[in-house]
């Protein structure tokens, strides 16, 4: 992980840390323990830290961890009751044929395949909504509430209507966005032998949370990571 791409706390007070995860980090440790988690930093930065709900490794964006067992559970309850608000955007293939919609698709742990989800009738019920923030040649910047939490739940959502994120191995193609794919008229310079891909990770930040504790309301804002506005500045120079 390059240095830029560093946790950065949102806010923190003595319940709970909101931190604004880099792509590319595990939210929290893999059962190989494979590499370092958000969840290890926090742990050894903090001694006690509980996570509450959780971001796949490619997403980028807003996660928040409970300090304590009582924060913990009373944040647990708030995100299984559906009591936060959770905003996202993302970048996914095609454009979309209306400005704005709902995905009303249950979804349950595909049969066979280990981690992967499926959209089925008999499945847990889950609920995206998503609307249009800008709209490109071959792609779409949106933004979604989800007002349920379920594994992969925008992945699985967005690939069942045929606009799947951008850079999904697991829901669509792995492919990065090249330059050279979306200019007609680019020419790699001598020295680089191969082009650096604008976008190799999932197109998808956790861009807001909303919620209740204690009487207080929270709003948590995560800025957009780099990546994505390389990618985005991109596609608008090209658009015009």
């Amino acid at each position: 992980m390059s240095k830029h791409n560093k946790p950065i706390i949102i806010f923190e007070n003595e319940y709970f840390v909101a931190i604004n995860k880099p792509g590319g980090l595990l939210s929290v440790p893999d059962r190989m323990q494979s590499e370092p988690s958000l969840k290890d930093m926090l742990l050894a930065q903090y001694g006690n830290i509980y996570t509450v709900h959780r971001l796949d490794k490619g997403t980028s964006g807003v996660i928040v961890f409970a300090k304590d067992e009582v924060t913990h559970k009373q944040l647990s309850q708030l995100f299984e009751s559906r009591e936060v608000e959770k905003y996202y955007v993302g970048l996914v293939h095609g454009q979309m044929m209306n400005e704005s919609g709902s995905v009303d698709a249950p979804m349950m742990e595909h049969p066979g395949k280990n981690g992967k989800m499926v959209t089925n009738q008999k499945g847990k019920p889950a609920l995206t909504d998503y609307e249009v923030l800008e709209s490109f040649k071959l792609f779409s910047w949106l933004k979604f509430r989800i007002h349920t939490g379920r594994t992969h739940q925008i992945r699985v959502h967005m690939q069942h209507i045929g606009h799947s994120i951008v850079c999904d191995e697991l829901y669509g193609s792995a492919d990065p966005i090249l330059l050279s794919a979306l200019k007609r008229k680019f020419h790699l310079s001598t020295k680089d032998e191969s082009e650096r891909p604008l976008l190799s990770r999932l197109a998808l930040h956790s861009s807001l949370l909303k919620f209740t504790l204690n009487g207080n309301h929270y709003e948590f804002e995560a800025e957009l990571p780099k990546d994505l506005k390389a990618v985005l500045q991109q596609l608008r120079k090209i658009q015009k």
